[in-house]
């Protein structure tokens, strides 16, 4: 099983009360054009330059990183990388929801996800 989960972060999720005005909020502090497409009602990824997309998320929004977790490991294989969390004894794992990903603690009980989703393309303008 080694290997399942990658040492990598796909995304760093950002709370927001509404997707659309947060979208152009984010997009206008980066002085980039607003593109970015709502995903699912709730989602809008933001690609970056380098390192982990930004990906603002209003379902269930009730504050600030409150009870939602802050990224996510990617892995291209979400039912053994479960399977994987579960041997090795990750506490408060949820089943994999829609197919794609899931949650699980830490043993500070930090909220971790792990999820099987396509590379987001990097920015490749000025900023």
């Amino acid at each position: 099983m080694a290997g399942v989960i990658e040492s990598e972060i796909g995304g760093v999720f950002v709370p927001v009360s509404n997707v659309e005005t947060a979208r152009d909020w984010y997009f206008r502090l980066l002085d980039r054009p607003i593109i970015g497409e709502i995903l699912f009602g709730h989602l809008c990824v933001i690609p970056m330059k380098s390192g982990p997309a930004l990906v603002l998320d209003s379902k269930g929004f009730v504050g600030p990183h409150c009870s939602k977790p802050a990224f996510h490991f990617n892995t291209d294989d979400v039912e053994a990388a479960h399977r994987h969390a579960l041997a090795v004894g990750a506490a408060h794992l949820s089943p994999v929801q829609d197919r794609v990903f899931f949650t699980l603690k830490d043993p500070d009980g930090n909220l971790l996800m792990v999820a099987d989703v396509p590379p987001t393309p990097r920015f490749e303008g000025g900023n």
